[in-house]
């Protein structure tokens, strides 16, 4: 008898080529291209949003670094500055000299336009009272010709900068349409110029009805104090608490605990440290409220999370044969912290703590909640101990208080300080970029 299973023939299996790709290799290839070309997309479409950022900033931004003077070489002679010293209205007395000064030189140039006190008072401010003081403080200056650059009002500011048009002004107590006639002549001249604004740069902040005197120097001052006590006391604090966390602290629920609630907080949002600072710095220990001091406590608390964070991964790196040969040769536990795996660490732990200090510096949210905002910022503290302790602003609540103001030219200063904070900010990690390379160590 036949066995039936001989008679079923074996299937034969199919040839894999070592050269021709076959079907299910073809389907992975393609999926793997089409992985790398959604990666390129992705990438391709963050440098597209990074660059619509950049051109935004910029165009809206540069404008504020620049400004329009009205520069006027003006002779007042001693029996002028007598006589108007004599009269009721002195400083109607000296806008009439310098309306006739300026017609005269106009003419002087074949320029022949017609205005009056209020349109000079319109294109930059109240001249009579600038002329008076001057001449009252430096009574020497009689008789000879005197350079006088003065900054025109916002509204003829943007007009050069193309702010304002002739055809949506309105007539206002601003300024008039036909101002502008005046203004052209000016320029024609080149009594009005557009000059580098360096007042925006070294300058503080101005009332709400002078934003061409508006400057973010001292807010740049409020915020190098306010960094010095975050630097200070989140880099000691930090890294001590990372160490002993990392290297000499048992594993136990209390160790557990405290962890988690580290990883929390740098979660947490910023206004919340806000409202700790409130509460705790100036409501209950009574310190000083707008200063630096408190701004830089508040920060140290926001900060303190990303450094222990950054200082622990970075002691996890160090190889265990570290501290093994450390200990081999008869260190103790904390000369083979300390002597050996801290050194290697420091680039992570610099690291961690430039980008802590450069998240920190961007807060606006804290600032705001402790008084922290543009107004108080009336000058340049008077000594380093003053720097902490007198009222102050930092950049970005000076930037979000001139975000708010009503005046175009404030928005426009506002784009400019941010470009001033951005360039903060990648100074600040291109240092740490630099540190990490300068002392990076390869096992």
């Amino acid at each position: 008898m036949t066995d039936a299973s001989m008679d079923t023939p074996t299937p034969r299996r199919k040839k894999i080529s070592l050269v021709a790709d076959d079907a299910r290799t073809k389907k992975r290839n393609a999926a793997e291209k089409r992985f790398r070309a959604y990666g390129i997309g992705a990438i391709a479409i963050g440098l597209f949003f990074l660059l619509v950022l950049a051109v935004s900033i910029l165009r809206s931004g540069i404008p504020a670094f620049t400004t329009t003077v009205v520069s006027v070489e003006f002779t007042l002679q001693q029996e002028d500055y007598d006589a108007a010293e004599k009269q009721l209205f002195k400083t109607k007395a000296y806008s009439n000299y310098f309306i006739t000064a300026l017609q005269t030189n106009l003419e002087g140039q074949g320029i022949k336009v017609s205005f009056d006190e209020a349109a000079i008072e319109r294109i930059m401010g109240k001249i009579g009272s600038t002329l008076r003081e001057y001449y009252r403080a430096n009574p020497d200056k009689l008789g000879e010709p005197v350079d006088f650059s003065l900054s025109a009002s916002s509204r003829v500011d943007g007009y050069f900068k193309g702010r304002v048009t002739r055809e949506g002004i309105q007539d206002s107590r601003f300024l008039m349409k036909t101002d502008l006639d005046l203004v052209d002549a000016l320029a024609e001249a080149g009594i009005v110029t557009t000059t580098f604004d360096w007042n925006f740069i070294t300058g503080a902040d101005s009332g709400v009805d002078n934003p061409g005197g508006a400057g973010i120097g001292a807010s740049v001052a409020g915020s190098f104090f306010m960094m010095l006590v975050v630097l200070f006391l989140s880099l000691p604090i930090g890294v001590a608490a990372s160490i002993y966390l990392e290297e000499f602290a048992p594993q136990n629920r209390w160790t557990d605990l405290v962890e988690v609630n580290i990883s929390n907080l740098a979660a947490v949002p910023s206004i919340v440290f806000g409202i700790l600072g409130l509460a705790v710095f100036i409501q209950f220990a009574h310190l000083p409220q707008s200063a630096p001091l408190v701004g830089g406590l508040v920060l140290t608390l926001m900060t303190l999370p990303t450094i222990i964070i950054s200082t622990r991964a970075s002691l996890k790196a160090v190889p265990p044969s570290i501290r093994d040969a450390a200990l081999g040769v008869g260190a103790s536990k904390m000369q083979s912290v300390f002597h050996h795996v801290l050194p290697l660490a420091m680039p992570g732990i610099l690291t961690g703590t430039i980008i802590g200090l450069a998240q920190a510096l961007g807060e606006t949210a804290p600032l705001l909640l402790i008084g922290m905002v543009g107004f108080v910022a009336r000058g340049y503290p008077d000594g380093f101990i003053s720097g902490f302790i007198d009222p102050n602003s930092a950049m970005p609540a000076q930037i979000y208080t001139w975000a708010a103001r009503a005046d175009a030219s404030f928005y426009e200063k506002a784009w400019g300080g941010i470009i001033i904070l951005l360039i903060f900010l990648l100074t600040m990690n291109i240092i740490a970029i630099i540190l990490r390379r300068r002392f990076e160590r390869r096992w």
